[in-house]
């Protein structure tokens, strides 16, 4: 039954010949704009119109309202941003994309990373490593450090603290349970799928699960990189922020690493994107080559 109140949907064939569903003006494009960065700190590109429109259009269909102008009014009574559609706005302008071992060169170098920390010089003195996984996506990130800190040290009791963050919380949710097609998997090895995974059976088959101790190494949370406080404490000794801050501006990327450089350990690293540099920061980080970032200055300086 077709509701009176909303106007006959385009039939895909017009939809496709560029007839839309909903006007989107450069108005609308540009509210959006502004709300998704007062929010997010996101900064969308002008060339991501018709992006952000057929993301957005699903979520007029959702909350059953008729024009962009009425979805973004809705948005902008809630001044505070808290509400639930505010959540899906978010998520629906958030890009996602990661697999396993993306970027497969850093991963050797955390490994040597961990293997040099001061906390394993003698067996008497450890105290937990601790490292952020910032844009933790749907899991891959950072249950790839996870499997790197096992094959580093040859065990899973090892004292590590890997908290996993993202703003989206629909990744989140799937990056808790820890369960995959295989084939987000099939370029993994056999012995790390056979050391790392369980394969599903039955209604399960096709499918596979992180094992329990991969899984206990991380905590998952919601956060926002804006939000006033965050909720983890240092000293940290590894921070990935790998393809996030390409969404920021460098003034809100200078924002963020200047929180980052008092969470770190003098020995610290943060690893960035492959796209990502930050230059614009060098009175914090110095590049020690192949987007592998130290702090500038020693805390103790």
């Amino acid at each position: 039954m077709t509701d009176p109140k909303r106007p006959p949907v385009a039939p895909l064939a017009q939809r496709e010949k560029g007839e839309r569903e909903f006007d989107f003006t450069s108005a609308d494009f540009e509210r959006v704009r502004k709300l998704i960065y007062q929010h997010a700190g996101i900064s969308l590109s002008p060339v991501k119109h018709d992006m952000v429109y057929s993301r957005l259009a699903r979520r007029l269909r959702a909350t059953g309202l008729d024009s962009f102008g009425d979805y973004l009014a809705f948005l902008e009574k809630d001044e505070k941003g808290g509400g639930d559609e505010w959540e899906k706005f978010v998520n629906s302008l958030t890009t996602n994309l990661t697999s396993f071992f993306r970027e497969p060169h850093h991963f050797p170098i955390l490994a040597d990373h961990l293997k040099r920390l001061p906390q394993f010089a003698t067996s008497a003195t450890r105290s937990p490593i601790k490292i952020w996984c910032s844009a933790a996506s749907t899991g891959e990130e950072p249950y790839s450090i996870a499997m790197t800190v096992i094959e580093a040290f040859g065990t899973a009791n090892v004292p590590v603290t890997i908290m996993a963050s993202d703003l989206d919380t629909n990744v989140l949710a799937v990056a808790e349970k820890g369960v995959y097609p295989m084939e987000r998997v099939e370029k993994l090895s056999p012995e790390r799928l056979k050391r790392f995974f369980l394969k599903g059976s039955g209604g399960q088959e096709g499918y596979v699960r992180v094992r329990p101790e991969l899984r206990q190494m991380i905590s998952f949370q919601q956060l926002n990189l804006l939000d006033a406080s965050w909720p983890l404490r240092g000293p940290l000794d590894v921070i990935f922020c790998r393809n996030v801050m390409i969404y920021f501006d460098k003034p809100t990327q200078y924002k963020i690493l200047s929180r980052f450089a008092p969470l770190m350990h003098g020995h610290g690293l943060l690893f960035a994107g492959h796209s990502e540099s930050f230059l614009h920061a060098a009175d914090l980080f110095k590049s020690m080559g192949k987007t592998v970032y130290e702090l500038a200055r020693q805390p103790h300086q």
